[in-house]
């Protein structure tokens, strides 16, 4: 026993231990529910009075009363810091913000009564919104891994049932207030989690951010194939941000006494979206395709520019040798292992060289998706010659506490599987990686601009 306004720290639980604690909280409704049936009957068969006190156990409750008035169970104060953690945590985001939520109760409030889930993020009725109204318009979007990218993130009750029905949305960016509104309207022809029902409700993340700070939903409806939301999921980001983004929405059956049913998803990659496009749209669900992290072959997009600067040119005999500057200015949507916003840096080195000299990085940036570096890496003592045989590689590595974890890279050179008259592993370039590296020799002195995609698959190098 404990008070029940003190309140434990529970934010450092993760979703399966929550569930394993709902289990534990399950039991214990099933024993108390059992220990009434038996007292239950006990009234009927006792007529002893003084020995039905003693055997269903009244005694001994109404001495626990007297003694500990401000007390209560271990189940009790397991919901109220739950319910004071969230309470908090809605707080903090209302300030962060600058918008109201709408009161939510706790899921585990359907130990001891049925209440409705309510949402725990920025979402409100959409008082616009009068008819829901199905587009004509084209979808653009598309499943940017080849699967569902939640999936490398998450677990959950995936395949209990067999996703059916679609879901109508909108998006609509307010540049005045820099957010995105999520707009939910309402899922059709859903699947049923139990007997021909579900209490079915929205989730939507941010991809790749699998934080708590990315987690929207609407309410749930309750014993419904065919809900109606009518509500507004909003997201405090700029629109630079969007490029790398993929939004997720997946609709799950809410079981206060155990795990949440999968229902089915939607993915759409943000930067393939035409943002003039603001009426409601339908898509189907789909279910959840499991991607493993091996499968991953691009983990975000780098922007660079480089330039070849020839011996002399600058006047005055400089500079002395040729030079390459590679400017490093930021990355995008970069996807770690554990999702999440990541602490990050590039090295770079001009191969065949591996020594010390040859390796440069830019700065940490800490706890970022699309983290800017604004580096220029200088590397001198080249003819032109010199750099059809060179390969420029560049690794975006992630720190991970003590670890530092290479997400992936680039390798700009020819492309020519060999280098002075010898084959390596590392001429392996793309042919954009190629077309860039090519561009730079051809046109001296001039920066050129590109975008490329951090690769997985870069040959492994002897060192």
């Amino acid at each position: 026993m404990t008070e029940v306004d003190s309140s434990l720290d529970l934010s450092h639980l993760t979703e399966e231990e929550q569930s394993s604690i709902l289990q534990v909280l399950q039991r214990d409704l099933e024993l108390r529910n059992l220990d009434k049936d038996r007292i239950r009957n006990l009234e009927q068969t006792e007529s002893n009075s003084s020995r039905l006190r003693l055997l269903s156990g009244e005694w001994f409750n109404k001495e626990c009363s007297k003694r500990h008035r401000r007390w209560t169970s271990g189940c009790e104060l397991i919901r109220a810091s739950i319910c004071h953690r969230k309470t908090k945590s809605r707080e903090c985001e209302t300030r962060s913000n600058g918008h109201s939520e709408e009161p939510e109760e706790d899921f585990f409030v359907g130990l001891n009564g049925d209440s409705d889930f309510t949402s725990s993020s920025l979402a409100e009725p959409d008082p616009a919104y009068q008819k829901t109204s199905s587009s004509n318009g084209s979808l653009h979007s598309s499943h940017m891994l080849g699967g569902s990218m939640m999936s490398l993130f998450s677990s959950g009750d995936f395949g209990v049932v067999e996703v059916r029905g679609r879901i109508q949305y909108s998006l609509v960016y307010d540049n005045h207030r820099e957010e995105l509104q999520v707009k939910v309207y309402r899922c059709e022809d859903i699947a049923s989690a139990r007997k021909n029902r579900s209490d079915p409700y929205v989730k939507t993340y941010l991809l790749p951010d699998k934080s708590n700070h990315s987690k929207k939903k609407t309410s749930v409806k309750k014993k419904t194939l065919n809900p109606v939301y009518d509500q507004t999921l909003r997201y405090k980001l700029k629109i630079g941000e969007l490029r790398s983004r993929t939004l997720n929405l997946s609709v799950w059956h809410a079981e206060p006494l155990g795990r949440n049913i999968f229902l089915g998803e939607v993915e759409v990659a943000l930067r393939l979206w035409d943002w003039t496009c603001t009426e409601p749209l339908w898509q189907d669900l789909q279910p959840r395709v499991h991607l493993s992290q091996e499968s991953i072959s691009i983990r975000g997009n780098i922007m660079l520019s480089i330039k070849f600067v020839p011996e002399g040119c600058e006047g005055g005999g400089l500079p002395l040798t040729g030079e390459v500057h590679i400017w490093l200015r930021e990355a995008q949507g970069l996807l770690s292992k554990k999702g999440g916003a990541i602490d990050s840096f590039v090295r770079s080195y001009i191969l065949p060289d591996v020594s010390r000299q040859s390796g440069q990085k830019t700065r940490l940036v800490k706890r970022s998706f699309s983290p800017t570096y604004n580096h220029t890496m200088v590397y001198d003592g080249f003819q032109t010659s010199d750099l059809r045989e060179a390969c420029a590689e560049l690794t975006v590595c992630q720190k991970d506490g003590l670890k530092t974890n290479v997400l992936g890279g680039i390798r700009l050179s020819c492309g020519t599987g060999q280098s002075y008259g010898e084959p390596v592993s590392w001429m392996d370039s793309t042919e954009d990686e190629v077309a860039l590296w090519t561009s730079m020799i051809e046109n001296p002195n001039r920066w050129i601009d590109t975008t490329l995609p951090i690769r997985t698959n870069l040959t492994q190098r002897s060192v």
